[in-house]
């Protein structure tokens, strides 16, 4: 919260609602996320024209309100955000009965399972897996993030030979047991 001072007053108020509750306040990624037995129910924090609350499972949430949304829906499946434009949007008893609501769903058990994708091997890595199978071990040895990044790295090349020349760059990165993004982790 100390690093955006534009909503200080606002999150403070949020956090006063929200210590109301059975909640524990942790911090994950920078960030308060209140958990109830281990498992997040809700963040807090201040972005540039808004602050807001989010809900980790807040797609099972009635929501008669309206004061929920669903910031990405291409990738976002549970997550909900509460925004706040002032401090005047801040109504606190509908704010509790929102986190009430919150803590009854995590004693439910209910959650959305991420689904996982089938990952597609480009058909110039097939071929450079059943040339050499010590290439085939290796990436077999990567865990399956890291094998799908090298099919993502391949697949997402317009041109033929843009796809050969990352083909001959990863083979020696795969053989060492080298992730494509490894560097950046």
């Amino acid at each position: 919260m100390a690093k955006n001072s534009i909503w200080q007053e606002e999150l403070s108020h949020l956090k006063e609602i929200i210590d109301k509750t059975e909640l524990t306040e942790t911090t994950k990624w920078g960030i308060p996320v209140y958990t109830y037995n281990d498992k997040n129910i809700i963040g807090v924090a201040g972005f540039k024209s808004y602050f807001g609350l989010w809900f980790y499972n807040g797609v099972f949430l009635e929501d008669k309100s309206n004061k929920l949304i669903n910031a990405n829906k291409e990738k976002t499946k549970s997550l909900r955000q509460w925004r706040f434009f002032s401090e005047d949007d801040i109504e606190e008893e509908l704010i509790l009965n929102y986190i009430k609501e919150a803590i009854e769903i995590e004693e439910k058990g209910l959650k959305i399972e991420p689904q996982r994708t089938k990952m597609k091997v480009p058909d110039l890595l097939k071929d450079a897996l059943s040339n050499d199978s010590d290439l085939e071990k290796a990436l077999n040895r990567l865990a399956p993030y890291k094998q799908k990044e090298y099919c993502e790295y391949i697949s997402s090349a317009k041109r033929e030979s843009t796809k050969h020349s990352r083909i001959e760059k990863i083979v020696p990165m795969i053989k060492n047991g080298i992730g494509l993004n490894d560097k950046y982790r």
